[in-house]
């Protein structure tokens, strides 16, 4: 009997995990796929995608690759509801303002379940406002000018300025510049005025990486910078330094 005694208490030990019910793994939901033609046809649009709340004007959630000769694009989203916009630059960025000569849509609402959508999306070429950096700023305007210089103090070009509302900025930028010209200048529109923390990059979307340049403004704190800015007022010379990222 004694010779029985741990192979009985061992089928009495596995015997619970036997029992053990396998609990059902939570199924992702499928991809809703997106699809169709931006009209005239357009090549080299993009499909921007926010979720309902974002900010329209800043970064997207997700952008499609370029339309094709045809202008057909295609991407997959998981259901819900969100806006989509197609643009154009005249310049061939995927970022920044959308100027004169470039081609935009409406905002198009989407509710995606689980059958695919099938879009026709129009995007006109956008007539009048013409940003153009000048010696003379716009009067009645709000928003914020200056230059973008390396540790060596030379502008740089082709880098953009990150606007935010709190002083982590953490998420993503609420107004993002256009790109910097070979004088590092930028001007950027703000809607209205009030307290923001600038950033400025040469890179767009993500976190820095290791050999980007990145600078936040500050005067010599540790932390950013406060920029208070009034309505119908543009600030000048908040110049920003960046580095290279190590």
């Amino acid at each position: 009997m004694k010779r029985f005694l741990p192979l009985l208490l061992a089928c009495l030990f596995l015997l619970p995990l036997g029992c053990q019910q396998e609990q059902p793994q939570t199924e992702k939901p499928d991809l809703v796929k997106v699809s169709g033609r931006v009209m005239v046809p357009l090549e080299g649009a993009y499909i921007y995608i926010y979720q309902k709340g974002m900010d329209l004007y800043g970064p997207a959630m997700t952008v499609s690759k370029p339309t094709d000769a045809e202008g057909r694009f295609e991407l997959s989203l998981p259901p819900g509801e969100y806006i989509a916009v197609a643009r154009k630059r005249k310049n061939g960025e995927m970022a920044g303002p959308v100027l004169a000569g470039d081609n935009k849509s409406e905002f198009i609402n989407l509710d995606l379940e689980a059958q695919p959508v099938q879009l026709t999306v129009v995007a006109p070429v956008k007539v009048g406002d013409e940003r153009r950096l000048s010696t003379t700023l716009p009067a009645g305007k709000t928003g914020l000018s200056g230059t973008i210089r390396d540790a060596e103090g030379k502008p740089v070009a082709g880098a953009r300025v990150h606007v935010y509302d709190h002083v982590q900025m953490s998420e993503r930028p609420k107004f993002v510049s256009e790109k910097t010209g070979p004088d590092g200048r930028y001007l950027i529109y703000l809607p209205k005025g009030g307290t923001y923390y600038l950033a400025a990059r040469d890179k767009f979307g993500g976190p820095p990486q290791i050999g980007d340049l990145y600078g936040r403004y500050d005067q010599g704190t540790i932390e950013p910078s406060a920029v208070v800015v009034k309505d119908g007022e543009i600030l000048e010379n908040i110049d920003i330094t960046v580095t290279k990222v190590w």
